[in-house]
């Protein structure tokens, strides 16, 4: 398998943006620890739309499924459920050049 990167656009709702920027900061440190991951940064944009961005590199589908079935992150997918305005946009790209 090839290395994988992962792009996520998280968009909360105005009221839980510190919420989910707090949740996900809570688990930066142990997921770029994790096996396979070769990147994990959290961003927000140049001009405040509320959005949060989730750059990931993994070394493969198995790191991220990995990644995904962590108590941790799952936690804090069931946190979401509540705080975001929209479903995450989730791509998933393999390099081509």
């Amino acid at each position: 398998m090839t290395e994988l990167s992962v792009f996520a656009t998280i968009r909360p709702k105005p009221e839980h943006k510190s919420d989910a920027l707090a949740a996900i900061e809570g688990i930066l440190s142990a997921t770029r620890a994790e096996p396979g991951c070769h990147r994990f940064e959290l961003n927000v944009g140049v001009e405040d739309t509320g959005a949060l961005y989730l750059v990931e590199h993994w070394a493969d589908d198995a790191a991220l499924d990995a990644h995904y079935d962590m108590d941790y992150i799952k936690r804090v997918f069931a946190t979401y459920e509540d705080w975001l305005a929209e479903p995450v946009e989730i791509v998933r790209m393999r390099r081509h050049a």
